[in-house]
């Protein structure tokens, strides 16, 4: 279904490009295969967007900057030299300052799934905020009940529990909670590269160095090696569940997958060194997030997940950027294994961007944890979140964006994996539906990371031509593209584009 409103008369074609140049390139070797020069002065043009920004009154960017250093964190975490002062959204357009439009690849870190500022999200949230905004959780109001029912319904037996919270942090946070209050054990395994949250508790889940820290935190967390089969010491050449396979090679029937089973012996021998004999739970994310849109082999969690329970612990599927349509074959990511976890977790694009989570969990866990603890949340559930939940879910199923993220999806995946064949520096393409990780090396055989400062290159060149793409990876080596589920074919078209453009200026650098 398509609405009227995405047929507004064409107002506004903010020109960030003027035509292409293209003619051949006189550079060849081992680093491109017959690739095109462009003149740096030239950018792919951008599809016409039908959206007038308002005019930007605010503070003036130095003074952005000055606030920012003296009042605000000193971790650095803003993309590019100079930082992108965003004004105004637009479905999967963004405009910055100075009037500037961006087309969103990455939707503020794969939260914005239904498109910024979508008129119906946008409408419902205002009739809510005329009506009530807050109540806390002493009393009743509708729509924490509406919402709680459209919720569960896309669960299956006996995932019916909810628990509402403001962030995926949290939510994570009251997984590991609920297992072990359900097990009475202490220790969760979760994988290498990991990211489930930044509060104390699940800091120790998140196996990235970034995220360590040398201060006491917490107990009980163990890492296992992530099977990656682009990154890691097995892969071969259909391990996923992707319409694009890693480049390595492999003699495996189309029904068995040597890897997986290397792999699983890999946590096997976790759990026979490294845990207690019972363990309280294993978190996994369907496909990794931060670690750059790791996908594991075939099957390899449903083994997994029967290895955790003969071990007394539960399996938490940490959703919170895989879920709600965003792999476009399911709605949920551990559909796309064949699993049904114990407690699913779940943030960022159940809300489009509103501070929103929460846990899904079967009636005999929710009881465990009630019996462990008085578990309470202030703001958690609050009129405003479940309203704008309930109009998240009406968009997906109305503008069929489930549907939407598959095709275009697939799309986009084939039309990349054609890059990653005529650029050497282009190692693996990967992913399902709308998330999509680029891994940039050195060079296919030896799979070492391209260096951060070729990479950040790469991303200041794709910002300037007005695409805006994610960063991920042990080594920030991987670009992490997860648009708003609106987007369109002629929109990947455009990003395709700069994104080839953005690699040949930087084959022309280093030639030179």
């Amino acid at each position: 279904m398509t609405l009227a409103w995405r047929h507004l008369p064409r107002t506004l074609h903010l020109e960030t490009s003027s035509p292409r140049i293209r003619k051949k390139c006189p550079l060849s070797g081992a680093f491109w295969t017959s690739v095109t020069k462009r003149s740096l002065h030239t950018k792919p043009r951008m599809p016409p967007c039908d959206f007038t920004p308002e005019r930007y009154q605010s503070l003036a960017y130095d003074r952005v900057l000055e606030i920012h250093k003296q009042h605000l964190s000193p971790v650095l975490v803003s993309y590019f030299s100079e930082p992108l002062l965003l004004h105004q959204g637009h479905m999967e357009w963004l405009f910055d300052y100075e009037g500037n439009r961006y087309l969103d690849f990455f939707s503020g870190i794969v939260t914005v799934g239904v498109g910024h500022c979508h008129p119906k999200v946008n409408a419902l949230a205002q009739k809510q905020l005329g009506r009530l905004w807050h109540t806390s959780g002493f009393f009743f109001h509708p729509s924490i009940h509406e919402y709680a029912e459209k919720l569960s319904a896309l669960f299956p037996e006996p995932l019916k529990v909810i628990f509402f919270m403001n962030s995926g942090s949290e939510a994570n946070d009251l997984a590991m909670l609920m297992a072990r209050a359900h097990s009475n054990n202490t220790d969760i395994i979760s994988f290498r590269g990991a990211y489930h949250g930044c509060s104390p508790n699940t800091l120790n889940l998140s196996n990235i160095v970034s995220f360590k820290t040398k201060l006491p935190l917490g107990i009980g967390c163990q890492s296992t090696m992530c099977p990656d089969v682009f990154r890691g010491p097995w892969g071969g050449s259909h391990c996923r569940d992707s319409p694009v396979q890693t480049i390595r090679k492999c003699s495996c029937a189309p029904d068995c997958c040597q890897a997986k089973d290397q792999y699983i012996e890999q946590f096997k021998d976790t759990l026979n060194t490294s845990v207690a004999k019972s363990i309280a739970g294993f978190f996994a994310e369907p496909i990794q997030g931060v670690n750059g849109f790791v996908q594991y082999p075939k099957g390899f969690l449903k083994e997994a997940f029967e290895l955790v329970r003969e071990r007394g612990g539960v399996c938490i599927a940490d959703e919170v950027q895989t879920g709600f349509g965003r792999l476009g074959s399911h709605f949920w990511g551990f559909q796309t294994h064949g699993v049904l976890p114990d407690i699913v977790s779940m943030a960022k694009g159940i809300a489009n961007g509103f501070p929103m989570a929460a846990v899904v969990t079967s009636p005999e866990i929710a009881k465990s944890l009630a019996k462990s603890v008085l578990h309470f949340s202030t703001f958690g559930g609050n009129p405003m979140a479940c309203a704008i939940g309930s109009a998240v879910l009406e968009v997906i199923k109305e503008e069929n964006l489930q549907k939407n993220s598959q095709e275009v999806g697939t799309y986009m995946l084939l039309k990349l994996a054609k890059l990653r064949d005529e650029f050497e520096i282009v190692g693996d393409v990967r992913g399902k539906g709308l998330m999509i990780g680029i891994e940039m090396v050195k060079d296919k055989m030896s799979r070492q990371p391209l260096p951060r400062e070729e990479v950040n290159q790469i991303h200041e060149d794709c910002k300037r031509m007005g695409l805006l793409i994610g960063r991920g990876g042990i080594f920030s080596q991987t670009f992490r593209i997860a648009p708003p589920m609106c987007i369109t074919k002629p929109e990947v078209d455009f990003a395709v584009e700069v994104f080839r453009s953005a690699l040949i200026q930087h084959m022309e650098r280093r030639a030179k």
